[in-house]
């Protein structure tokens, strides 16, 4: 092992990176990510909005807000549930 001294330690170096502003200088635009949805997604999507059931929602929204949603009779149908999947 060599145990070298200490005073040969140079200061850091700043970089410079580039900045976001790429395409004024270079002319050359960045590529962009991009999602296109086809009119088919779009469909099954307008359809399954439609088949929501807007009543149950709120039933549920109120049972949860008023602390009677959670049951244990649920819970007990849920771990069921669960256990089934699992095996």
């Amino acid at each position: 092992m060599q145990i070298r001294p200490t005073n040969n330690i140079s200061t850091a170096q700043s970089i410079s990176l580039p900045t976001r502003n790429v395409t004024e200088r270079t002319g050359n635009a960045l590529p962009v990510d991009q999602l296109d949805i086809s009119p088919e997604a779009r469909m099954l999507e307008t359809q399954s909005m439609s088949s929501v059931r807007a009543d149950r929602i709120a039933e549920i929204r109120t049972q949860i807000a008023q602390g009677q949603y959670d049951t244990s009779d649920k819970l007990e149908i849920a771990i069921s549930r669960m256990f089934d999947e699992l095996a």
